[in-house]
């Protein structure tokens, strides 16, 4: 007998031997399996449980599916799984459509997946929340790597659709508070090829070395129209990106894995407007108080450094060379008065005593001479003393007089490098008296000259006002 595919036994051609009618290979009884099972059961979706979940270096994507009562083996080949939106783990309950077949080389049965659905949570929203741990654990919503908005941007560049009305929005607004240029990045912003124009537009603003900030975004709408903002090539590409960037997707209810990459997050592309410029009146505003802020400093400062000029103007004339040599002039006649006035004491002095000296000897001497021979001498002793002692005490404030007197020597400040100028024989204290075309005598300590007056200068303090 033989096997037909319709599951019925036919009768085998008869053999050499009687016994081979019954005997068939594994090869037949497997093929004719198949076929049964290919044949009988049309392609279809199975509920179950992922166990032994396993991605093949190939693409390829090896499982089992269960329930409480039996196990069913799945293929999951690269061409179909490309497009899976989430990552299947063990445990995860799913639907798998496809095809039941028989792979002969084991001989088991098994299904051949086509798609694949998570059981419970829609299949996008799986993929978010896979693609939004992965990314979380990497690091790429770190605050850490968030990037300043400028404050004052001059350049925006703009990635979205040039005919939606987010671009018309932002427009709006920044016309309204702060007029920037606009450099727009025309780009899909929902379908298959929205994310990699999004994440090209990124990159096209980053080789540009005149852009600020970067606004990515587009209006509300499902979560598919929303979700090129939400594939991975985006959010690398904005964490990548050397310029600061604000995602302004949809309404503010919605969230993206672009709105936690980014540098700042917007609920809508009006409100990225509004966050990326600042109100032209309130910089006006800002303006005018530093402008108020600085006039009160600088009028301050100028007050101090007026205070001060005058104090140093003050100093100056009291501490002038000029001023300071009179004071020495003036001491030294006050000196040379003293000096003059104790030289004729002590002449006054010596004349009384010898004056004293002869009237004692006339009047006494004959009286007390023989009498008081050894007072006498005794006397005359002690006025010897007497005399010496006060010589030397008037000698030695006459010494002291002549050293200070030498002191305050006019011809010792001019060794200091200080002159005395002359007009005839007139001292100079002041420019006033000075013309050009004048003869001036310079006095230095060691001698003197002639000087013509070629030019009269300002004072220097006048310079510095």
């Amino acid at each position: 007998m033989k096997l037909s595919d319709n599951g019925e036994t036919v009768q085998k051609e008869r053999g050499d031997n009687l016994f081979d009618e019954n005997i068939f290979t594994v090869s037949e009884i497997t093929s004719h399996i198949k076929n049964i099972l290919e044949n009988t059961i049309s392609a279809l979706w199975v509920k179950g449980e992922i166990s032994n979940y396993k991605r093949h270096s190939s693409g390829h994507i090896y499982f089992t599916l269960k329930d409480e009562n039996a196990s069913l083996l799945c293929v999951f080949f690269r061409q179909f799984n490309h497009y899976l939106r989430f990552e299947p783990e063990n445990g995860m309950e799913v639907l798998c459509y496809g095809k039941v077949t028989v792979y002969e080389r084991s001989g088991q049965y098994q299904l051949y997946v086509n798609q694949m659905r998570p059981l419970g949570v829609g299949e996008l929203e799986v993929a978010f929340r896979k693609l939004k741990e992965k990314l979380e654990a990497e690091g790429l919503f770190d605050e850490g790597h968030k990037r300043a908005i400028p404050t004052h941007p001059s350049k925006i560049g703009i990635v979205t659709s040039p005919t939606g009305a987010a671009i018309q929005d932002m427009k709006n607004v920044l016309s309204r508070r702060y007029p920037v240029e606009i450099i727009l990045y025309p780009a899909r912003v929902q379908g298959d090829s929205a994310a990699a124009e999004i994440a090209e537009g990124i990159r096209a603003f980053n080789k540009r070395d005149d852009i600020d900030v970067i606004i990515i975004g587009r209006g509300g709408g499902s979560i598919e129209d929303l979700w090129p903002f939400n594939e991975e090539i985006v959010a690398r590409e904005i964490f990548a990106s050397s310029i600061p960037i604000i995602s302004a997707v949809g309404h503010e209810t919605d969230f993206t894995i672009s709105d936690f990459v980014a540098d700042l997050r917007a609920p809508t592309p009006s409100a990225a407007a509004e966050l990326v410029v600042p109100d032209r009146t309130a910089v006006l505003s800002e303006l005018q108080s530093y402008a108020s802020r600085m006039e009160n400093i600088l009028y301050s400062q100028l007050q101090e450094q007026r205070m001060h000029c005058a104090e140093l103007t003050y100093k100056l004339e009291r501490l002038h060379p000029q001023q300071v040599l009179m004071q020495y002039y003036q001491r030294v006649d006050e000196l040379h008065s003293r000096l003059k006035n104790s030289l004729s004491y002590i002449t006054n002095i010596r004349f009384e005593l010898e004056e004293m000296k002869i009237k004692f000897l006339q009047s006494f001497r004959s009286i007390y001479l023989d009498a008081n021979r050894d007072a006498l001498v005794e006397l005359s002793s002690r006025l010897g003393q007497t005399f010496s002692k006060k010589y030397r005490i008037v000698r030695d404030d006459f010494l002291n007089l002549s050293a200070r007197l030498e002191e305050l020597n006019p011809l010792k400040i001019l060794k200091s490098g200080y002159t005395l100028t002359k007009k005839g024989t007139r001292i100079l204290n002041t420019i006033k008296d000075v013309a050009v075309e004048d003869v001036l005598t310079v006095h230095f300590f060691d001698g003197a000259c002639k000087c013509d007056v070629t030019e009269i200068l300002e004072q220097r303090e006048k310079e510095t006002q």
